[in-house]
């Protein structure tokens, strides 16, 4: 359809009607993100970078980079080798502190079992007296039967619970460390120095002797 008219003022009015349809419209609010850190890579921002970016080459980018990298100064560098020395040190102050501990609690653990020997060692050395008293009313035949009997049988069980060792055997070899002699007489087909009669038991908890065995010794011929 041919157009009549002058075409200069057309457009000049098509051009108004665009402006005010834009005029109309809401404006869109414009957002600058102005964050320090990318929210997509973590990394930091750095607006001075990103302004040469749109301006300049990659060669005058990664001068911008290189020279925004903070190099740690010689005073840095010799304070983090102190500061390493320091925890060194304090590492290995720790490591002997734990050694110290760990001597100090077998040490104790030690100490308390020795006293708790001891203790031990104690109540049976009051009792020996009470046993002798029971050997002798056992030898006159005093404790045959009845309840003094089964009291001194308890009594005994009860100690050897605690470690205590009678020693009363005849017919083995003197030994100068459990036995205490105070008898020797000439003996008969013997090769050493036996016992051959015990005159008043002998005790020991483990390794330890209480109280040596009174004995009469034979000696070879």
């Amino acid at each position: 359809m041919p157009h009549h008219g002058n075409e200069e003022e057309h457009g000049s009015s098509e051009s108004r009607r665009d402006a005010e349809q834009r005029e109309d419209e809401p404006q869109k609010p414009v957002i600058h993100d102005n964050r320090k850190v990318d929210p997509k890579t973590g990394q930091a921002r750095h607006p001075d970078q990103e302004h040469h970016a749109d301006s300049g080459d990659a060669l005058s980018q990664a001068e911008d980079i290189l020279n925004s990298v903070e190099v740690p100064a010689a005073d840095s560098v010799a304070q983090s080798a102190a500061g390493a020395a320091e925890a060194e040190e304090l590492r290995n102050d720790l490591r002997r502190l734990q050694a110290e501990y760990v001597n100090y609690r077998k040490r104790v653990e030690r100490d308390r079992a020795v006293a708790g020997e001891m203790a031990v060692i104690g109540v049976l050395n009051a009792l020996l007296p009470v046993l002798d008293d029971v050997d002798a009313a056992r030898q006159h035949g005093d404790l045959a039967d009845g309840p003094f009997a089964a009291i001194a049988t308890k009594l005994e069980a009860a100690l050897k619970t605690y470690g205590l060792v009678r020693i009363d055997e005849t017919g083995v070899e003197f030994d100068p460390t459990i036995h205490e002699a105070l008898i020797q007489q000439p003996g008969t087909d013997i090769d050493f120095d036996t016992v051959s009669q015990v005159l008043r038991s002998g005790y020991k908890s483990g390794d330890r002797v209480l109280r040596a065995a009174q004995v009469i010794v034979a000696v070879p011929a």
